[in-house]
């Protein structure tokens, strides 16, 4: 005989009344392929509209391809699903729309810049300059510019990157008591002007205020410290962010032990926060190095190669890239290519390099 106790009808009626419930919510569900199917057919009938009507082109097709998509699949969810699985299928088409968009882009300057940079790229050009060279004539490299590109760049990291995390750590950790508060809102609203000046502004500002006032030589160091100004602002906020986020639970149980704020900090924030601190420090460096405007003005260009960034014009691959560009030959146009292919595949090496340093060296979780 069974133990179980005998089941009353209420509880029959509400076990009954839960999976009507369930059922209402749950409803019917679309195949597995419908989203592939509607996919299908939204580029078939999109095809079709190209070929009938006034809408040609990719791009065109890609849009009504789209939107096709996204009525179809709503439609058919809330004719199957309901109204609620209609809506969230609708929202998560939006979603991964606007990332496609967004990504679109990039993809495809990543591309062109890929396919036509390597038409010149080779050893010779990444070992030769342009001394002697005509913008009409083939041969040349990209060697000179280079050198004064990671000098230039390497010399405004040594001082922003610095300067912007120490400018944080006061914004963060020292700020909150109150004589300090009125600097903190001033360096606050610095940096966020900082953040929207354009970068010939900048260039205009370290000419006028360095080479003209001051008498120093355009050179290279001066257009490392206009991108340094540039850079500040973008460790700043980064920076500030990511000690934000590490929790005020392990400053307070430093300070119970008796372990100084300064020590705390180096210790303990500072690890904890690396690796994003590394990420704003590279998206700071990928910002200044295609910078054009502001070394036009504080170094301009020479073809010869010269490795004293505080003495003379000094090149870099922004304004080889502008000057070969500018140039309108097939041969320096090739050369304009290849060099923003090298200008991109050093910042991608110089962040994965600072990425592999923070993940040996950063706090293991």
């Amino acid at each position: 005989m069974s133990n179980q106790p005998p089941v009353s009808p209420a509880q029959d009626e509400r076990v009954e009344s839960d999976r009507l419930l369930h059922d209402a919510l749950a409803g019917g569900k679309l195949p597995r392929w419908a989203a592939a199917a509607t996919g299908v057919a939204s580029l078939a009938l999109a095809y079709v509209l190209n070929v009938v009507t006034s809408v040609d082109g990719v791009a065109g097709t890609l849009v009504v391809a789209a939107l096709l998509f996204a009525a179809i699949q709503t439609g058919w969810s809330f004719a199957v699903e309901g109204r609620r699985h209609a809506v969230d299928r609708l929202a998560t088409t939006l979603v991964y729309t606007t990332f496609l968009v967004a990504l679109a882009p990039l993809v495809a300057i990543l591309v062109t810049v890929v396919v036509r940079g390597l038409k010149a790229l080779d050893l010779d050009f990444l070992l030769t300059s342009m001394r002697g060279v005509s913008p009409r004539e083939e041969g040349g490299g990209v060697y000179h510019a280079i050198i004064g590109t990671l000098e230039q760049v390497g010399i405004a990291a040594l001082i922003g990157i610095p300067l912007g995390i120490m400018t944080a750590i006061y914004l963060v950790e020292y700020a909150a008591q109150a004589r300090s508060r009125r600097l903190a809102r001033a360096v606050s609203f610095f940096v966020d002007v900082m953040t929207g000046v354009p970068s010939v502004v900048v260039g205009l500002f370290i000419y006028t205020a360095f080479v003209l006032t001051l008498g120093m030589e355009r050179s290279g160091f001066a257009a490392s410290l206009a991108l340094t100004i540039l850079m500040i602002p973008v460790v700043v906020r980064s920076t500030e962010e990511m000690l934000r986020i590490v929790p005020r639970d392990l400053r307070e149980a430093s300070y119970a032990l008796g372990i100084p704020k300064w020590r705390t900090i180096l210790k303990i924030v500072l690890p904890t926060a690396l690796s994003g601190i590394v990420t704003g420090a590279m998206l700071a460096v990928a910002r200044i190095a295609g910078e054009t405007a502001p070394l036009l003005l504080t170094t301009f260009m020479t073809t010869s190669i010269n490795w004293n960034p505080f003495a003379g014009p000094q090149a870099a691959l922004p304004t080889f890239i502008w000057d070969q560009f500018n140039s309108g030959t097939d041969a320096s146009q090739d050369r304009a290519w290849a060099a923003a292919l090298v200008l991109i595949t050093i910042v991608m090496v110089l962040y994965l390099t600072a990425k592999i340093i923070a993940r040996f060296t950063g706090v293991k979780r």
